[in-house]
């Protein structure tokens, strides 16, 4: 009797562990994708062209897109369980999608959307809210949260998003990576759902700024052309008077970062107020067909009135007879919004027109082909989850009078990512004139690195600056390039370990380091000339052989390439990896 109570507590106590086990494997597979899409797939580049030709612009990259494009073969969801029930497969893949995988990279899945991609939030009752990585009791910011947060989370090199009023800056800004919305109408809006037509741009989530550019290449179809500098940084001190948070951790950030880079005469302070109130005279008018009273309000705030009453009606006229019909069940919050909105009469329409071409005239007149406006992306840090302070009247009015000076002008507009405050991610918004696209992703690969630096040196206390070793100094920052380059931010991890290099120049692995990141980039030249740098200081490094070998054979220098892993082979000769390449290159090439 006492041996079968022995064994069922055996039986008991082993089924219970299989339950905790079980347990512990379903919350693992959820923490693996923070929630972030909603339909994995898989949708492959052509095969990369042979050598000596240069391979597809984004090869070995992947990527993901939010649930508004069309991917042959798979229903749009669009946020919501009852638009997949009533709406037919996709007989065709959005041109952007198709672009980025014809230009190397592989699509892996769609990400989560707020319902109907409508709310900057990132919440969906319905798929559950993707889980902010970088702060995990906090929102993630929409429409395109499980976009952001699968970039965020390196699950994937970068992401697709539909930014109209927010939906790609804020979830950037709220899980601290990069998030760039082109200028209007500069990638094709066929093969998405649309919100707002007149507002609606496919921007991009990256964690590195050569991936953000690589990707703005392949969408926006540029050619070649010498890179710019920015001649003036204008950084808008009103706007900046909106922050919730210390205004030192981010418009000094750009100050210093400019001061820097281009010296103190690049830099130039306005307010975005008085201008806008001199250069944009239709929404006075605006403002008197609405309340048939004195223009009271602030332009920036009859500017963000204008981009909702906007977004609200051309959604309503684009979905309504579909949410008539079907009578889902909405968030209250969008229902009274989308219902809630007027008819618009044709003379309000006219005030639009003329409020949007003078808005772009305006920051055509204030940035020309060569100056960038500063602005904070949002007011604030991301609420938190389950709190109601993103529905407030304040809230919203101070966020949407940042994110409409871009939206209603169709400038383009990227956010960068500037460290953390109180464990939250904080950021800052670049903004250039409407075409001026490739300028702005140019400016964000030069700024990238230094305004790093100065965001994580106004992050210091000030008593703790200062007091390392040089010695000391270089290794920190190598560890935090050899971080970098883990989470796959490389340019990021190149600024690290120059910082490294500067503070001392005799260490071998620290080019050697850096050698390989650029390698990661694509930058042949640069890579080379760092291992060469990291032999002549240390004739025994097997690795700078190995990566200068690797950047040669790039090059088309096949013959320095064989020789460089042959002396590899010499340093080691149980190295699989030479032994392999000089095999192979020299069927190849001998």
């Amino acid at each position: 009797m006492a041996s079968q109570s022995a064994n069922l507590w055996v039986l008991l106590g082993l089924g219970l562990a299989g339950i905790l086990l079980v347990t512990r494997k379903l919350k693992k597979a959820i923490r693996e994708d923070f929630g972030a899409f909603i339909e994995k797939l898989q949708l492959l580049p052509p095969p990369p062209p042979l050598p000596p030709k240069a391979p597809h612009p984004l090869t070995g990259l992947t990527f993901a897109v939010s649930d508004v494009f069309d991917i042959d073969g798979h229903v749009t969801g669009f946020g919501h369980p009852d638009w997949v029930n009533t709406h037919e497969k996709a007989t065709c893949t959005s041109p952007a999608v198709t672009a980025l995988v014809e230009g190397g990279a592989t699509c892996i899945g769609k990400t989560v959307v707020d319902e109907l991609a409508y709310g900057i939030s990132g919440e969906n009752k319905h798929y559950g809210t993707p889980t902010n990585p970088a702060a995990p009791a906090r929102l993630p910011g929409g429409s395109s949260s499980g976009a952001a947060v699968a970039v965020a989370a390196n699950l994937v090199d970068f992401s697709l998003g539909v930014d109209t009023v927010g939906g790609v800056r804020i979830p950037a800004g709220f899980c601290g990576i990069l998030g760039f919305r082109p200028s209007h109408g500069a990638v094709s809006h066929v093969g998405i759902i649309p919100i707002s037509t007149s507002l609606d741009t496919i921007g991009w989530f990256a964690k590195d700024p050569n991936i953000l550019r690589r990707v703005g290449h392949v969408l926006l179809q540029l050619p070649y052309a010498v890179q710019r500098n920015p001649r003036q940084i204008i950084i808008a001190d009103d706007c900046f008077q909106l922050l919730k948070i210390n205004v030192d951790r981010v418009a000094q950030v750009v100050i210093k970062s400019t001061e820097k880079l281009f010296g103190r005469q690049a830099l130039k302070h306005e307010n975005v107020e008085d201008y806008l109130k001199s250069k944009v005279p239709s929404l006075k008018e605006f403002h008197s067909q609405k309340s048939n009273g004195e223009l009271k309000t602030s332009s920036m705030r009859l500017l963000a009135n204008v981009m909702q009453f906007l977004q609200r009606h051309e959604f309503k006229r684009n979905h309504a007879e579909w949410i008539s019909s079907v009578k889902p069940v909405l968030d209250p919050a969008i229902s009274s919004q989308i219902f809630g909105t007027l008819e618009m009469p044709d003379t309000v329409f006219e005030s639009y027109k003329s409020i949007r071409d003078e808005m772009r005239s305006a920051m055509h007149s204030l940035l020309k082909d060569d100056g960038i406006l500063v602005i904070p992306t949002i007011a604030d840090t991301s609420p938190k989850l389950g709190g109601k302070e993103i529905l407030s009247e304040d809230y919203q009015s101070c966020a949407c009078s940042l994110l409409s000076i871009a939206s209603i002008s169709g400038c383009c507009q990227v956010t960068i990512p500037l460290g953390f405050h109180n464990k939250c991610p904080i950021s800052v918004s670049l903004i250039a004139r409407h075409g001026g696209d490739r300028f702005l992703l140019d400016t964000v690969h030069t700024m990238y690195t230094s305004l790093q630096e100065q965001a994580d040196t106004a992050s210091k206390p000030k008593s703790s600056r200062n007091v390392l070793s040089k010695e000391q100094s270089a290794e920190i920052a190598k560890e935090k390039g050899n971080q970098a380059f883990k989470d796959m931010q490389w340019q990021k991890a190149i600024g690290f370990y120059t910082e490294a290099i500067k503070l001392s120049g005799s260490n071998a692995t620290y080019y050697s380091n850096r050698a390989l990141a650029y390698l990661e980039l694509g930058s042949y030249l640069q890579a080379e000339a760092d291992c060469t740098q990291a032999i002549t200081l240390d004739k025994k490094n097997v690795k700078a052989y190995l990566r200068r070998a690797t950047a040669r054979e790039m090059l088309g220098y096949y013959k320095e390439a064989i020789e460089d892993f042959r002396y590899a082979l010499v340093l080691e000769p149980t190295n699989k990896r030479a032994t392999q390449s000089v095999e192979r290159l020299r069927k190849l090439f001998q």
